[in-house]
């Protein structure tokens, strides 16, 4: 691994990445064809050995599961939040668990969109509950994986955004990505709002932040990308004498009428989703702008800068503790030197590492749930770029090391966390 890492080299990264054209990149041939197309065609091997590999982790997964007599259908649609979620489809909000150790479990701390699609899903098909949820996930998944090539080939080529993709299907956690789970579908919406960024289309990266952000808590990084984005292009324009409209007019192109309307709402909409059901939370608790975070703090989730993670680590060295939870504190640390690769060698454009830096910081800085957070770090895909693009500088035979190792570990820790740890995913 470590002579993998030391052949990284930076992606061919600039400010010029927010500037070029997305046809530049377009073979002249691919452009007689709708653009989707095309870039579906580019993606499609990438795609392929995405789907190869969730396909082979649920298939293990379905072997060990019939072995000790359990449904592979309910583990993937009814474990653990996937229970909450459907739930919440089917009956709306207003289920609350009360522990004996204090703990109050609402409904509340899950976001309204997946839920909402799934029932929507059940309404137009004649199927389940759970099989919506599942169907949902799968095609979310799917999506994402292609939003995440198209951003990565952009920003590193095409090698490097194969590689990314089948990284991510292949992560230790990856059986998420194939449960009725929320993060394929804020990951989805991450991807492609990111891209809309680089390729300056605000009105669509604002409205698909909104909608990451009616998914999942930590869908506020993807405002925060949106955001940063926006005050980027701001101060490019007035605090350096409106360079992009000075270069554009030396090329003999003129801006777009109404970009700078595009742009402010893009901005605007952005942080809607997440924000609107912090206050509909709130409004409903009584307290609006801290009603969901009581019901967070009901589930013993709180952001205190990492200091209740260090009092579990601690207690983990000190005394008996399960594999899964080592597996959470091996994962997170190595999340965090991929960051640390990825601000030192790939050096990204500013919104990418925004929303990088948004999830890391959610993800190391809460406390509760110590065992979930490789799952909250899934849609950190940049995090990947620094070991895909050391991949694509290295020898074959480490590259294939590399992913036969992290094909074996996925497969395997699938059927432990579902079927034999006793720890919440």
């Amino acid at each position: 691994m470590s002579t993998v890492l030391r052949r990284a080299r930076r992606c061919p990264l600039s400010a010029e990445t927010l500037d070029r054209p997305a046809s530049a990149t377009t073979p002249a041939p691919a452009r007689r064809v709708p653009r989707w197309r095309a870039s579906l065609h580019r993606a499609a091997p990438a795609l392929g050995l995405f789907a190869a590999a969730r396909l082979t982790g649920m298939l293990v997964l379905a072997l060990w599961a019939w072995h000790v007599g359990r449904s592979p259908r309910a583990l993937l649609a009814t474990s653990w939040d996937s229970d909450w979620y459907l739930r919440i489809a089917a009956h709306g909000y207003g289920r609350t668990l009360y522990w004996p150790d204090g703990a109050v479990q609402s409904d509340l701390a899950f976001f309204p969109l997946y839920p909402g699609l799934v029932r929507a899903v059940t309404t137009v098909l004649p199927v389940a509950y759970g099989t919506a949820g599942l169907l949902l996930s799968w095609l979310s998944a799917g999506a994402a994986a292609w939003g995440i090539y198209v951003l990565t080939e952009r920003l590193c080529g095409r090698r490097t955004a194969v590689l990314t993709v089948l990284l991510w299907g292949l992560l230790p956690h990856s059986i998420v990505l194939s449960m009725a789970y929320t993060e394929p579908l804020m990951t989805a919406f991450a991807a492609w709002s990111l891209y809309a960024l680089l390729t300056r289309r605000w009105l669509w990266a604002g409205t698909l932040a909104a909608l990451a952000g009616l998914s999942r808590p930590n869908g506020i990084a993807v405002a925060a990308a949106v955001l940063v984005a926006a005050g980027l292009e701001l101060w490019r324009r007035y605090g350096r004498g409106d360079r992009p409209l000075r270069a554009g007019r030396r090329s003999g192109a003129e801006p777009p009428v109404g970009t700078g309307l595009r742009l402010w709402a893009g901005a605007l909409l952005a942080p809607l989703g997440w924000l609107s059901y912090l206050l509909w939370v709130g409004a409903r608790r009584g307290d609006l702008l801290g009603g969901y975070f009581a019901v967070q703090d009901g589930w013993t989730s709180r952001f205190d800068l990492g200091r209740g993670a260090l009092r579990f680590v601690r207690g983990m060295v000190t005394g008996p503790t399960e594999l899964g939870y080592v597996m959470a504190l091996l994962i997170t640390a190595a999340g965090v030197l991929l960051f640390a690769l990825l601000l030192g060698g790939e050096r990204p454009p500013l919104p990418v590492l925004a929303y990088t830096a948004v999830l890391l910081l959610i993800t190391v800085g809460g406390s509760g749930f110590f065992e979930s957070k490789p799952r909250f770090l899934l849609p950190a895909f940049p995090l990947l770029l620094p070991l895909a693009r050391a991949m694509t500088r290295a020898r074959p035979g480490a590259a294939i090391v590399v992913i036969a190792g992290l094909a074996g570990l996925s497969f395997a820790y699938a059927p432990y966390v579902l079927t034999l740890a006793r720890m919440a995913l």
